[in-house]
């Protein structure tokens, strides 16, 4: 949870970009996390050598033989030096760091500096170093990021767009992580969904009287205490992975990752529905918004899908049925059009969820979810691995704690989501056979007979209210009643 003093701080910065010419939202947030980064290096830098002395074991500055590339030096210099050293020094400097395949060359490969003007990279740098980010904890570290990354208010390429954060959290919910599971995001984007995962593990593991609520109900403040270091190296090092194909994206991934505590996260810029992507039954859980619009060149998808389509929203949900281990868990995010469309594609892809996988849940969401984004209508699709489906457990989510116009005005941050979350969990124990309530279980053999059909709209019964309308004599009178009055008021006023 952030004050409103470094929230500030976060808003100076972005009007200080848009004002210093970089409007793009993405941009902006590439080049605010590459100073980010700088500083961090450094932050870290100054860390190790402190732990060495006090365990008495060497250690070696990254920046021994290039100490003009420390934050603390060129962040000092004049307007007239300051951006070509660090267009034209620090940031080859950052690309020779770690070797090849480290986190430092991924990272920066590639990597474009665009600060166009040494005032606007003099009052960035002024802004990151009022926030003390070094002094700052994990979480706040976290938050930081997070409220730069919610300035990210329009819609990327390719259908891309930024899952709000309480839908993330009550899909993780749903798939419940814990640790040693291996947790997967095949189309990351800002890495919310592995973010959110490594926030719940380590919920599971803090003792209650650590936890703390901000004014919106959210809890925040996981101290993981109950994990013993080796646990902690687990979660850190082996539980979190994530793919994006679009570079800019994957940067912002890692960055996110790294302000949250996972010091060398698992991500990785590649097309997972491309042939180069050849990871089968690996990971336990897969959490996902993928891309909903284009599709890919058949020449790129090679023969590993089954389902013969272009439909990029089809192909990776049969991407998360392979990459999942028998026993696996998914929870995504898909359009309206994968629950009911008519086409071969369509139809293959339910019938595979519901006979190779036990498809646990189908959770209709509103359309102002994706505001201001998208109106598209989408649900959360929440299924198992490895064993056919008995029955379906349907819920018509109708709010979500916020107004579901392009402004999202909070409410109460939460609408259907706890109802959802304690029937879901309540479903082994309850039969839910009323249709007309929120939610109901629908048997298989019902839904293949409908053509595999997964909207909600064709098993739930609306209970229409009879309205008794009066006789048409008695609304005569009243009409003549009323034009009687009117009469005498007109004469009333001419006297």
């Amino acid at each position: 949870m952030l004050d409103q003093t470094l929230k500030s701080k976060i808003n100076q910065l972005w009007d200080k970009f848009w004002s210093g010419g970089i409007s793009n939202p993405l941009q902006a947030i590439e080049q605010m996390s590459y100073l980010l980064f700088m500083k961090r290096l450094e932050d870290e830098d100054i860390a190790r050598e402190q732990d060495a002395q006090l365990s008495g074991k060497p250690c070696q500055s990254i920046f021994t033989d290039n100490q003009e590339c420390k934050w603390s030096k060129w962040s000092n210099y004049s307007a007239d030096t300051i951006l070509e050293h660090v267009r034209d020094k620090v940031f080859p400097f950052l690309r020779t760091l770690g070797g090849e395949d480290s986190l430092y060359e991924i990272y920066m490969k590639d990597a474009v500096f665009a600060i166009p003007t040494p005032s606007l990279l003099i009052e960035a740098v002024r802004i990151i170093n009022s926030m003390h980010i070094k002094e700052q904890n994990r979480d706040t570290k976290g938050d930081i990021y997070e409220y730069l990354l919610s300035e990210l208010k329009t819609a990327g390429k390719n259908g891309q767009f930024r899952t709000p954060r309480h839908i993330i959290r009550m899909m993780v919910e749903l798939a419940n992580p814990s640790l040693g599971d291996i947790i997967c995001d095949p189309a990351c984007g800002t890495a919310g969904f592995l973010v959110a995962s490594n926030e719940h593990i380590l919920k599971n593991n803090t003792s209650p009287e650590f936890i703390k609520k901000d004014e919106e109900g959210n809890e925040y403040n996981f101290k993981g205490d109950k994990l013993n270091p080796d646990q902690y190296e687990v979660l850190r090092a082996h539980t979190l992975h994530g793919y994006d194909f679009d570079q800019t994206m994957s940067r912002i991934s890692l960055m996110n990752l790294m302000m949250h505590g996972i010091n060398n996260p698992h991500i990785k810029q590649i097309n997972t529905l491309s042939a180069r992507y050849d990871e089968e039954n690996h990971y336990t859980v897969v959490l996902a918004n993928p891309p909903f619009k284009g599709s890919i060149d058949e020449s790129e998808i090679g023969g590993k899908f089954t389902i013969k389509t272009k439909k990029t929203e089809i192909l990776f949900l049969e991407l998360m049925y392979t990459m999942l281990q028998s026993g696996g868990r998914c929870s995504v995010i898909v359009p309206d059009g994968v629950l009911f469309g008519s086409s071969r594609a369509h139809k293959a892809i339910r019938k595979k969820l519901l006979e190779e996988c036990r498809l646990d849940a189908v959770i209709s969401m509103p359309s102002g979810v994706f505001k201001p984004y998208a109106g598209v209508s989408t649900g959360v699709l929440f299924f198992t691995k490895g064993e056919p489906t008995k029955k379906v457990w349907f819920y018509d989510m109708t709010a979500d704690g916020y107004s579901l116009d392009d402004k999202r005005t909070f409410i109460d941050g939460k609408g259907d989501i706890p109802d959802i979350l304690e029937k879901f969990r309540r479903r082994k124990k309850e039969t839910y056979e009323d249709r007309k309530a929120k939610c109901f279980f629908v048997p298989v053999d019902e839904i293949k007979e409908n053509d595999y059909d997964l909207s909600i709209s064709k098993y739930k019964e609306i209970e229409y209210e009879e309205i008794q309308y009066e006789k048409p004599e008695v609304i005569k009178q009243k009409i003549l009643e009323l034009e009687s009055k009117i009469t005498k008021t007109l004469s009333e006023l001419e006297i």
